[in-house]
């Protein structure tokens, strides 16, 4: 008898994010196999005597290898009978290789289910106050690997989609920021278009550095990753957004002190 392996994504970060039927997925879990962006604290809802085998790429190592390897842990584990979880950052089929691992389970005939997740190129930007979509501002949007590939990172006509759709997102791109910014302005993006890295999104760390694409580079020098890099008018909605969180903290403020000054009131 076979096993079951779910594909699980766990979201962007932040433990809150994980989807209903992810988290029922690890209750269930006799062996977790995590990413290196996977918030531990998720590995709380597998029970006590699962298996949890950390199987994280590291930033900068040569994966390819490390890939087949996940790949025959998967299929060993599974023809073991164990009911599996492959817990993978964000959404398991955005830039999470996880369409290789379901045709590698598919060639040997084993079950499987993907279970969709909180995908870091919205969820980021969401939480930092930035829409990837608005009407009036942005229709569509598009997003990219930002490290992919061995030179520029995208072929010539991904650079120029990535130039001419009103949002481009890139995950994976900080590192390879100055390349990004370059090849946008040279396929005819603005140097003036705003850009913002979210650093940490979704989770208490989180920080947001907001600029253009001819000042980015050397605002974010500081920047590590996990990031995600949002370029496109929809980042002014976040200052928007901000000013009105700010007023309506006046506001409960000056209630709070007429409150104060009402003594006994009762309500």
């Amino acid at each position: 008898m076979t096993g079951h392996v779910y594909l699980v994504g766990a979201g962007p970060g932040d433990p809150g994010l994980i989807t209903v039927r992810g988290a029922d997925a690890l209750r269930r879990a006799e062996v977790v196999l995590y990413d290196r962006l996977v918030n531990p604290e998720l590995l709380d809802y597998a029970p006590r005597e699962a298996v949890c085998e950390y199987v994280g790429k590291e930033l900068g190592a040569r994966n390819t290898n490390r890939q087949e390897s996940i790949n025959e842990r998967l299929i060993a584990w599974a023809r073991k009978g164990k009911t599996v979880v492959r817990l993978k950052g964000g959404d398991p089929f955005v830039f999470g290789r996880g369409g290789e691992e379901a045709l590698a389970l598919a060639a040997e005939g084993l079950s499987f289910t993907v279970v969709p997740g909180v995908s870091s190129a919205i969820a980021a930007p969401a939480s930092a106050g930035i829409p990837v979509s608005h009407r009036g501002v942005a229709s569509a949007f598009a997003v990219f690997a930002g490290r992919e590939g061995q030179k520029s990172g995208l072929e010539e006509s991904n650079w120029r989609a990535a130039a001419l759709i009103p949002t481009a997102v890139f995950l994976m791109g900080v590192e390879r920021l100055p390349v990004i910014v370059e090849n946008l302005i040279r396929y005819g993006r603005s140097p003036k278009t705003p850009v913002a890295i979210v650093s940490q999104g979704t989770l208490p760390e989180q920080e947001v550095v907001v600029g253009t694409l001819e000042t980015i580079v050397d605002l974010a020098k500081e920047v590590r990753p996990p990031a995600t890099v949002v370029v496109g008018d929809t980042v002014g909605i976040r200052e928007r957004l901000a000013s009105a969180s700010t007023a309506k903290n006046d506001l409960l403020r000056e209630l709070s002190r007429e409150l104060c000054h009402a003594g006994d009131a009762r309500w």
